[in-house]
């Protein structure tokens, strides 16, 4: 069972992998109530753990807290699937023609250095500060980066493909079409769970101007009002919804690419 544990790119028992998962979260858990319940921190600085676990169950059971969810869900969707939508297809187009590498490559790479944050009140100008400045900062944060990834997934398709496609008499759309396309979008499902990740990231960032409800927006309000039991709610909520996603798209990897399954996924 433990054979392989330090073996670079072996496999290892599916108990053993998932129990290394588990013990990380055990570990952080411990050092957090070692902190809290210790006194080594101020509980106005970090509540232990029952109190977060006693906030969430009343906000919950209150219902407070699933409007909040449920807006900052669709804000972040919303946002990233226009990022994906536009981001996808040009990432495929720069991978595969020349020309339009050369004519997109260079200000998206030149852009994505920039902090979304920064064109926060630039949004609000040209916006205003409704939902669509909102969903504007998560499609900024994630667009670019998942264009060049997607461009370079579409980079990597092997040019042997591409030559027997050619020898056998394919016109250009179908290369895309019947070889490309395909060949790229197990990268291209991985690039969209790793970007989706990244959008929930600018939840918070988004929801600091002008939000009057939202997971962002009650983690703001409870910080103002010095309630840091909140604030690990709200976290800790939209940690769960970004892992709650990721495992969406493992599995949809999984069950539509089980010929290139990665090891230990």
């Amino acid at each position: 069972m433990w054979k392989n544990v330090f073996t670079p790119k072996k496999e290892i028992a599916k108990p053993l992998y998932s129990g290394a998962g588990i013990a990380t979260f055990l570990l952080l858990l411990l050092v957090w109530s070692v902190l809290s319940y210790g006194g080594f921190v101020n509980a106005l600085f970090l509540p232990a753990p029952d109190q977060v676990v006693k906030t969430g169950v009343s906000m919950f059971q209150s219902g407070e807290i699933l409007g909040d969810i449920g807006i900052s869900f669709s804000r972040v969707l919303s946002g990233f699937v226009l990022a994906a939508l536009i981001g996808v297809p040009l990432g495929m187009l720069m991978g595969t023609l020349r020309i339009m590498e050369g004519a997109f490559e260079p200000i998206i790479g030149f852009i994505r250095y920039m902090p979304a944050s920064a064109f926060i009140p630039l949004f609000i100008l040209w916006i205003g500060l409704g939902e669509a400045e909102k969903m504007a900062v998560i499609f900024f944060g994630t667009f670019f980066q998942l264009t060049l990834m997607t461009m370079d997934v579409t980079k990597n398709v092997q040019n042997e493909l591409i030559e027997v496609s050619y020898t056998l008499g394919a016109k250009k759309l179908q290369l895309f079409r019947r070889v490309i396309l395909p060949a790229s979008m197990p990268g291209i499902v991985d690039t969209l769970r790793i970007t989706f990740g990244w959008a929930w990231t600018y939840l918070v960032v988004a929801e600091l101007v002008g939000a009057s409800e939202g997971l962002g927006y009650m983690i703001m309000q409870a910080s103002r009002f010095l309630k840091p039991d909140k604030i690990i709610v709200g976290i800790l909520i939209i940690g769960l919804l970004g892992l709650i996603m990721d495992i969406i798209f493992k599995a949809i990897y999984r069950a539509s690419f089980s010929w290139m399954r990665k090891e230990g996924s």
